[in-house]
């Protein structure tokens, strides 16, 4: 073969190499054309896509568990909190409103621990497992021995509100005085928990105009109040149709065995959730709504 010959076929592959190149930049080889007759392939999905329905199933399944743990029947999840929240925080003449239940016509109730007397680890470890939303209303006089304890509740999203330093009949009080109690409770929950308390409950369930002047005073928002109370196996109901009604808030306290007969507040709590249940009711969160 002459060196011609040659030089002309390294010539023709050369320029063939050149037109392939030149095809693939433009994308315009027969793969890449987009009515090309080649069967698509349809994606997997991404790891990080089905990670969230892996992650929710795993929660479900926790929840679930920690139900089966406390010997509970499991709660429906709370509706969504609404954009707008239906409670205003002005009463009719411009003071602070007093309220026992939220308007709503969703199947759900308040749950709200009062005074902290009772500090007892497993109420967190049932409060943590369950993620039962609820509000505490804290006396000094009564967490003063462990105000870290509740630090626990607040990591887990439940607020911190104010039930007075030193739970008096606040009625029986000057108004001087009744201001002394909520003001001196908000100063001291604000150093503790970071955040000044938004809603107020009198000792009692007892309060005057009085109190709603010094509420007012010490930033108070609302005074809460409640439509059920929890005992150690059943509540007490204010209506006589002895009901939970939707939007009712529920009043228990931090006690232990010597106020309960011998029974725990995490027992005085799953019975408290077992009524609930059974009245179709779940529980949601008192500041989303108020």
């Amino acid at each position: 073969m002459g060196w011609h010959a040659v030089d002309w076929r390294i010539r023709g592959t050369a320029l063939a190499c050149l037109l392939l190149m030149a095809g693939v930049a433009t994308g315009c080889t027969p793969e890449s054309r987009a009515d090309s007759d080649s069967p698509s392939v349809t994606a997997r999905p991404s790891a990080s896509a089905a990670q969230p329905s892996r992650e929710a199933a795993g929660a479900q399944a926790a929840a679930k568990a920690a139900y089966r743990k406390w010997g509970i029947k499991p709660l429906a999840a709370p509706p969504s909190p609404p954009t707008t929240k239906p409670t205003s925080r002005k009463a009719a003449g411009g003071g602070v409103p007093v309220i026992s239940e939220i308007p709503t016509e969703e199947k759900i109730v308040f749950l709200t621990f009062d005074d902290g007397a009772e500090k007892d680890p497993e109420f967190v470890t049932m409060m943590r497992e369950l993620r039962i939303p609820f509000t505490m209303f804290l006396t000094d006089s009564a967490i003063r021995t462990d105000y870290g304890y509740f630090k626990q509740f607040q990591g887990l999203g439940d607020g911190v509100q104010n039930h007075t330093l030193t739970h008096p009949n606040l009625p029986t009080l000057s108004a001087d005085a009744q201001r002394q109690e909520i003001c001196g409770q908000q100063e001291k929950l604000k150093d503790l928990y970071g955040t000044a308390p938004r809603l107020f409950r009198p000792p009692y369930g007892n309060w005057n105009e009085n109190t709603r002047a010094a509420a007012a005073t010490c930033g108070i928002e609302a005074i809460v109040l409640w439509r059920e109370s929890m005992q150690i196996k059943n509540m007490q109901y204010q209506r006589g149709d002895q009901k939970l009604h939707p939007g009712d808030i529920i009043l228990a306290h931090f006690r232990g065995p010597s106020e309960l007969k011998g029974t725990t507040i995490t027992e005085m709590t799953a019975n408290l959730l077992r009524h609930i249940q059974e009245q179709g009711f779940t529980v949601a969160r008192l500041e989303d709504y108020l």
